[in-house]
């Protein structure tokens, strides 16, 4: 696998990772927030052993597990583990074959940068899967994937449901789920969430005017606040990413995971 800009990493496929027993559990226990208990890998249905294993391979120093969504008219987002031994992290990215560069939706490191996406982008992207494309395309799976880098003040009322949901069909007990749900859409440990609009049509002088239909964050420490998504790409380019994102009408409503 080559993606540009990590040539000499050790990149493979992620995709089989999601089916390990402690998969969940090792990618998401960190996420999770409560008042009285601290989270357990039974919450997701799994034990220590099988969180620990797939925790070891998630973060392999030879194999930097890549993950991909694609999602609709040709667009992905990407995310790499960068697995260096003394600094560690996760590259979420977002790219079509049509650009000379990638869109930055967060990082998860030392030096983190989010959120990289708002609740409506989220469940769209996970309700839109690509068939045609490589990567994953069970909505759960997608859905669950993305939202470490979720950050949204204006949750709807039926998020913790719509979570939960993905999560039994990722295999978490029915029973855990919705406590679970709860948990892990609670304060982000990285970042405040964020508050989503259309950029103003009046930009501060010399700054790059903004296009309509793709939403910017007021969370300075997001790579998507007071800048467009994929920085530079052509206008008809940033239109068909705003189509893809749900956030034009004509893209119309996202499938439940």
């Amino acid at each position: 696998m080559l993606i540009e800009g990590y040539e000499d990493a050790p990149l493979v496929a992620g995709d089989e990772l999601t089916c390990l027993p402690g998969f969940w559990a090792a990618y998401l226990l960190w996420l999770c927030r409560t008042e009285e208990d601290a989270p357990e890998p039974s919450w997701f249905g799994a034990d220590e052993a099988d969180t620990d294993a797939a925790y070891e391979a998630l973060t392999d120093e030879t194999r930097w597990p890549v993950f991909r969504i694609p999602f609709s008219d040709g667009h992905s987002v990407v995310f790499v583990g960068r697995n260096f031994a003394d600094e560690p992290g996760t590259d979420y990215l977002v790219a079509h074959p049509a650009w000379d560069r990638r869109g930055h939706l967060a990082t998860l490191d030392g030096h983190h940068a989010g959120p990289g996406v708002s609740w409506r982008e989220l469940t769209h992207i996970a309700g839109t899967p690509d068939p045609e494309a490589p990567g994953i395309q069970a909505p759960h799976v997608r859905l669950l994937l993305l939202l470490p880098v979720l950050g949204d003040s204006d949750l709807p009322g039926d998020a913790a449901a719509f979570l939960g949901d993905a999560l039994v069909r990722a295999g978490v007990p029915e029973e855990s789920a919705p406590g679970l749900a709860e948990a892990l859409l609670q304060d982000h440990p990285l970042w405040e969430a964020a508050e989503w609009a259309e950029p103003s049509r009046s930009p501060l002088s010399g700054a790059e005017p903004p296009l309509p239909g793709i939403l910017h964050c007021d969370q300075p420490g997001s790579p998507r606040c007071g800048r467009n998504l994929a920085q530079g790409i052509a206008p008809e380019h940033h239109a068909r990413l705003a189509r893809a994102l749900g956030t034009l009408p004509a893209a119309g409503l996202a499938r439940r995971p």
